[in-house]
């Protein structure tokens, strides 16, 4: 029974709930909001079987941005006492214990060629009936012809549990499910194909493309209260504003790679800051510079000696700042250190939501459109992104109406951080409010969050043997 299981960290009321009715289910799905602790209840779930001698072998496939995030976590909330952790293309080679828990996290993207498969392929073949595969933020396999779909599909069958894990499973229209909920199981929602689900659930019509050419869109959804009954057959849902229980704050960290332009700058800039640093001769203020340049490359630009913007292709903070998006049902903050990405943000989202979504605070927005943009972002259902400066809009303003705070680039200032978060939890905010931070792997990003968990505030006296370190690793 789940009601005798021995927790490591105490559940709220809604994962327990969670756990209770999925945990001994073949097939399930936990669509739980963003901040709502889903990957913990994913590791209890695991966790049970595993002490129900159920399973020995738990695949974890996640994006790229979080997958690593999960050793903490399994360190965390895991209550069995060994289990084994291996991690792909972190660790060199996977080691099974046959009397330990293990653990096998790889990122979803390494399903885009053939590394994937030919990785879990064997281990599958070989210990399939014992597995356990949870696939975290499902709606990376949305798309049924995208080669990684088809196959983390194709191993899923080999595994005797499985479990998918997001906020939003519909980013876009119910079509989205189909895929996702084949993963889990084809009988689930009942249909042998993409095309009878979709006749079912969908009305199509013809648009002309040219003379002679068609494609089929859907024009309007039917038939979905009998679509949710069936999902809640195994599902089980979860939104935040559901969770009185929740902390007022929750924190979380998604981290992207650098693109092969953004590496290659990067390397240099930094091969130029160290030396800059180490000159006794070169004030702090243009050492600083240096620091700042670094962080550009970061967000995806750079600006010369000369005032020029040189911007790269492929941000991959914008990437991950959609996926994010996609993931949280509610008004969003954003805050960005530099104009450049704030207008970027700006015309992305504009370009994917419509003009009327967004408002945005920085330098060149007058007093009177500040004040207006609050009004709009505080009272107008359409407005769903307020993206601004940290120090230009973190001070004074009352942005309730958002769930959700999704630092871009973070300020190099402690008090500017406090300050740009205190604008959403403030007196007024009724909601549990989530907190984002999007962090470029192995660079200066990290140093920054580092410093500002740490109440350090960053600054050119701070250049020390620590940041010198940290430039040469």
């Amino acid at each position: 029974m789940t009601e005798k299981y021995i927790y490591k960290t105490q559940p709220y009321e809604h994962q327990r709930q969670a756990l209770i009715k999925g945990a001994k289910l073949k097939n399930f799905a936990y669509f739980m909001e963003m901040g709502t602790g889903k990957t913990k209840v994913a590791i209890d779930n695991a966790a049970y079987l595993y002490k129900e001698k159920q399973i020995q072998l738990v695949i974890v496939i996640a994006p790229n941005s979080v997958y690593q995030n999960w050793v903490k976590e399994i360190e965390t909330h895991c209550p069995v006492e060994d289990y084994n952790i291996f991690v792909h293309k972190v660790d060199k080679k996977f080691k099974y214990y046959a009397d330990k828990l293990n653990f096998y996290l790889i990122n979803v993207e390494a399903f885009s060629h053939q590394s994937g498969v030919q990785t879990l392929m064997p281990i599958l073949l070989n210990l399939g009936r014992y597995t356990m595969m949870i696939l975290d933020e499902s709606t990376t396999i949305k798309n049924r012809e995208a080669k990684r779909t088809k196959a983390i599909c194709k191993l899923g069958t080999m595994a005797i549990y499985k479990r998918i894990l997001t906020g939003s499973p519909i980013t876009k229209s119910p079509l989205d499910l189909y895929t996702q909920c084949s993963f889990l199981s084809p009988s689930l929602l009942g249909f042998k194909s993409f095309l009878s689900f979709r006749n079912r659930y969908c009305m199509m019509e013809q648009i002309p493309v040219s003379n002679d050419r068609f494609v089929m869109v859907p024009k309007y959804f039917i038939n979905l209260s009998e679509l949710e009954e069936k999902l809640k057959s195994f599902s089980y849902r979860v939104r935040k504003e559901d969770c009185l229980d929740l902390p007022e704050k929750i924190y979380q960290q998604r981290f992207v790679d650098f693109t092969q332009e953004q590496k290659r700058v990067y390397k240099q800039m930094q091969e130029h800051a160290f030396t800059i640093i180490q000159d006794k001769e070169v004030s702090f203020a243009n050492k600083l510079t240096e620091i700042l340049k670094l962080h550009q490359v970061c967000n995806g630009f750079l600006k010369t000696n000369e005032g020029v913007t040189v911007s790269m292709e492929d941000c991959p903070k914008l990437k991950e700042l959609i996926k994010v998006i996609e993931e949280g049902d509610g008004k969003f903050i954003i805050w960005a250190n530099y104009i450049y990405n704030i207008e970027s943000i700006c015309n992305l989202l504009k370009k994917l939501y419509g003009n009327k979504s967004v408002v945005s605070i920085y330098g060149a927005v007058s007093v009177e459109d500040r004040t207006l943009a609050v009004n709009k972002f505080q009272n107008d259902p359409d407005v769903k992104f307020f993206v601004g400066n940290p120090t230009t809009g973190g001070y004074g303003l009352t942005l309730t109406a958002a769930s959700y705070v999704v630092y871009f680039s973070n300020s190099y200032n402690l008090e500017v951080r406090q300050q740009s978060e205190d604008r959403a939890h403030r007196i007024g905010q009724k909601k549990n409010v989530t907190y984002v931070d999007i962090l470029m792997r192995n660079s200066i990003d990290m140093l920054i969050v580092s410093a500002l968990k740490r109440k350090i505030k960053i600054s050119a006296e701070t250049l020390g043997e620590e940041v010198k370190k940290w430039l040469t690793s």
